[in-house]
């Protein structure tokens, strides 16, 4: 079985760009022609309105990050928004700027060091970052509209990669993460078809993504304390809070009282 390093294993840059292109027009139609007003199940504190505003003003933060190439985190999140009058109009807003987040990222050189709030300090990171944070806001649009989704199942699995390692970082925004602790328990991600595992273990100072190589090499080959075994897409958005691991598509095995520990200071 391989198993995927606490490196990660990012796609070619230009896949991320495409598929953010992509991934950003889905999202468009899927939202355009629906009430603004209408609730959003998986994010339950929004509206399709602010679900929309959302995602084209990170995109559109994340391309001004970029632009400047941040050397050091950010005083302001203000940004010039354009945001049209009428909520219903914001599909098309999110879509017109889609020619702006090509042109940042085709002229963007994806290994210029930047400041991120996760470990890989280039202007690679708020690619990825982008992708994924637009492509699970389409699924959330969809949900809401009452349309299937499907997520491409290389883009899951890193997905899946992208979450995790980035994880251990996002206490700047879900402090709840900074209080995940235990006792050397090993959760093991694993996606069927690819075979790709993540295994992360839990410690009294903290948690982290268990490497392929170097002094924790050996916990690749332990039994995991709990495991949880699905297709890429669904273990994608299990990690985000979007599927339960008590569901059909989900086999899991070990002791669960982990897993809700896991789930209980990862949702954010």
């Amino acid at each position: 079985m391989a198993t995927t390093s606490g490196a990660g294993h990012p796609l070619p840059y230009d896949t991320y760009r495409e598929a953010i292109e992509r991934e950003t027009r889905r999202f468009a139609e899927a939202v355009r022609g629906a009430d603004p007003a209408g609730g959003v199940p998986s994010c339950p504190d929004w509206t399709l309105a602010e679900l929309t505003r959302h995602v084209g003003a990170v995109q559109r933060w994340f391309c001004a990050l970029l632009t400047r190439r941040v050397q050091e985190p950010p005083r302001s999140r203000d940004v010039e928004l354009g945001l049209p009058a009428h909520e219903r109009d914001l599909a098309d807003w999110v879509a017109a700027g889609v020619p702006e987040v090509a042109a940042v990222l085709r002229d963007t050189d994806p290994g210029a060091a930047m400041w991120a709030w996760g470990g890989d300090q280039h202007a690679r990171f708020w690619a990825r970052r982008m992708l994924f944070e637009t492509l699970v806001h389409r699924v959330d649009a969809e949900h809401a509209v009452g349309r299937e989704s499907d997520v491409d199942p290389v883009l899951a699995a890193d997905g899946v990669d992208e979450f995790l390692v980035n994880l251990p970082y996002a206490g700047l925004f879900a402090p709840d993460v900074t209080k995940l602790r235990g006792d050397g328990e090993i959760i093991a991600f694993r996606c069927a078809g690819t075979g790709e595992e993540w295994r992360v273990r839990l410690d009294p100072d903290g948690f982290r993504l268990l490497p392929l190589t170097g002094a924790d090499a050996d916990a690749a080959t332990e039994p995991p304390t709990v495991s949880v075994h699905g297709q890429a897409a669904d273990l994608l958005l299990l990690l985000y809070g979007r599927r339960s691991y008590q569901e059909a598509a989900f086999d899991v095995s070990g002791e669960v009282a982990v897993l809700d520990r896991w789930f209980a200071h990862t949702a954010f």
